[in-house]
């Protein structure tokens, strides 16, 4: 009897020990032999390992981590030479597949996982799209400078209109994807100098779950840090007047 209770409660610290285990990232990196990787979050300014394996031969390996709500996390390797190299990708609990190659870490990275992630590569989708045009207006402005050719070519308004574009894409993409905490992430990190005005339009639009989670909360802050940096601004400027 008194074996039975044991083999029970071994049971259950094994069971309770993998409900805690959240996430688990699946990730093959074709071509990798030796090095350190590290899955990593955004605390603040700083980013803390959650966990990380030394792969000595084999390319298939998997972090894991415990995970309150979805947030975006961070693959790096370090090839043991400190040529560090990042993955970032949006988790939620559950399975995250991530493949990809050394020579190309970042760029050949395939990922499979939250439905958060989907969201996120449909804007990255469109977003290189913006991308590939700045590349081409640099282009085109090199080789107008160049040619000592400066009337054909306004670099500065079609970079703005460019710039413009991209922010009231990005402003409509997270209204329009209200129900995703994906949302208030790109709000906080793909429009930092747009106005409060476009800020609170999308928090407002959030549904209220997303409001509460981690990126609505963030979002909430920042608008109310500006309000209070406007409004200080002012005063002072009243004051000495």
């Amino acid at each position: 009897m008194k074996n039975v209770f044991i083999i029970a409660l071994a049971f259950l610290a094994i069971s309770c020990g993998n409900d805690t285990q959240d996430l688990t990232v699946k990730v093959h990196v074709d071509g990798l032999k030796k090095g350190t990787v590290y899955l990593e979050q955004q605390q603040d300014s700083a980013f803390v390992i959650v966990d990380s394996i030394v792969v000595n031969g084999n390319p298939e390996f998997e972090l894991h981590s415990n995970l309150s709500e979805p947030q975006v996390l961070f693959l790096k390797l370090n090839k043991n030479d400190n040529d560090y190299r990042y993955i970032s990708f949006f988790a939620d609990k559950g399975i995250t597949e991530i493949k990809t190659t050394l020579k190309n870490f970042n760029f050949d990275a395939s990922i499979k996982g939250s439905k958060q992630q989907d969201v996120l590569e449909e804007y990255l989708l469109m977003i290189s799209k913006f991308n590939d045009k700045n590349l081409d207006l640099i282009k085109e402005h090199f080789e107008s400078e160049k040619s000592n050719d400066s009337t054909g070519f306004d670099f500065e308004s079609q970079y703005n209109t460019l710039i413009k574009r991209k922010y009231l894409y990005t402003i409509n993409f997270a209204v329009n994807h209200k129900d995703s905490e994906v949302s208030p992430y790109l709000a906080l990190t793909e429009i930092p100098n747009t106005s409060v005005k476009y800020l609170e339009t999308i928090y407002e639009a959030l549904n209220d779950n997303i409001k509460a989670s981690l990126y609505g909360k963030e979002l909430k802050a920042e608008i109310e840090a500006r309000k209070a940096d406007s409004t200080s601004v002012s005063t002072n400027t009243e004051e000495a007047q």
